[in-house]
């Protein structure tokens, strides 16, 4: 007996394409039984928002065996039987090993990776022409227990302020959690490390400004009730989840980018596979106008050259990272060797 499938019909900038979803009424939010098929039509509905914020970049893609509260995996390598329309781009890792990365151009490539069980997507902040040199500067406003999304608002607030003072224009989305992620556009001039420097110095920066409500401490035991402000998203091979990419949440949320104006009064549970391809016909996309002006990281980085003469320099790297010149030791303080 031949299984289930359906087929959507996708428009791009390369004409129509048929596109094959099979089980699609396999469960994928089990609380809200919403389906494969759902989650489809969503791609198709904000096709084209999606790919102006993820597409010509590599993309990881977290893939699930059944629905979201089972196994997930995250493919790297482009799969058997990816669609001669989407094509692919070597990237070097931290490891310094290089392999083949999918590149989304279009959204019927998106659609495809939804058959391929994909709920999110995962996209470098640089861009396939240039694989080595970000042209996005990011930063996950991470609150930590014992605080919330309201906690994360005045954080992000502080740091456009911030970044607005390196001469570098913000744009600020949902994590689909609890969580912001704040992006700048900047010219693709510096490698993964510069890039990661400039973010170090931005949120040290606001470290100064809002004591005891955001921190860069990398260690869990050192943070307290602030919000995290996660510098180590800027390295190479770290990502978050891109524009408009639905979560692997009970509620079925998307990380959604929103104005600066309407930040104080959202809620981002609000934001969800069915709510947002209205929200986009209705209000339009706020990230539109991104890359019009990219900024530059001279400021930045002239603040990151201050700190390290006034003895602030490396911080710890992740775990899986090879160590790093003048990185601190990656050891938790509280296991830390004392003096006998």
């Amino acid at each position: 007996m031949a299984s289930e499938q359906t087929t959507l019909t996708v428009p791009g900038p390369n004409g129509e394409r048929e596109m094959r979803i099979s089980s699609p009424s396999r469960v994928l939010w089990p609380q809200l039984g919403l389906t494969k098929l759902d989650l489809a039509r969503y791609t198709v509905a904000v096709g084209e928002a999606f790919i102006a914020a993820n597409g010509g970049r590599p993309v990881a893609l977290q893939r699930y065996s059944d629905n979201v509260e089972g196994d997930q995996f995250f493919s790297k390598n482009p799969p058997k039987g990816t669609p001669e329309f989407v094509r692919t781009v070597k990237v070097t890792f931290p490891s310094a090993r290089s392999h083949p990365m999918l590149v989304l151009d279009e959204p019927a490539a998106a659609v495809w990776a939804v058959q391929m069980n994909t709920v999110v997507f995962h996209p470098w902040p640089s861009r396939a022409e240039n694989t080595d040199n970000p042209d996005q500067l990011r930063i996950d406003l991470d609150p930590q227990p014992g605080t919330d999304f309201d906690d994360a608002v005045p954080a992000a607030l502080g740091l456009k302020e911030v970044l607005g003072e390196a001469g570098l224009d913000c744009f600020i989305k949902t994590s689909g959690n609890r969580g912001l992620h704040v992006y700048a556009p900047i010219e693709p001039l510096h490698e993964f490390l510069e890039v990661r420097h400039a973010v170090i110095a931005a949120t040290r920066e606001l470290e100064r400004r809002m004591p005891g409500k955001v921190t860069t401490a990398w260690w869990k035991e050192e943070r307290g009730e602030k919000v995290f402000l996660d510098y180590n998203q800027a390295n190479r091979d770290r990502t978050i989840a891109g524009a408009y990419s639905p979560r692997a949440l009970a509620h079925a949320p998307v990380s959604c980018p929103v104005t600066w104006d309407e930040l104080e009064s959202i809620n981002p549970k609000d934001f969800t596979i069915l709510t947002v391809p209205d929200r986009l016909k209705t209000a339009g996309d706020p990230w539109a106008d991104m890359n019009a002006n990219p900024g530059t990281l001279e400021t930045l980085l002239g603040w990151w050259d201050r700190d390290v003469k006034a003895g602030l320099g490396e911080l710890p790297f992740p775990p899986d990272y090879p160590k790093m010149p003048g990185e601190p030791p990656r050891v938790q303080p509280s296991r830390a060797r004392k003096p006998e």
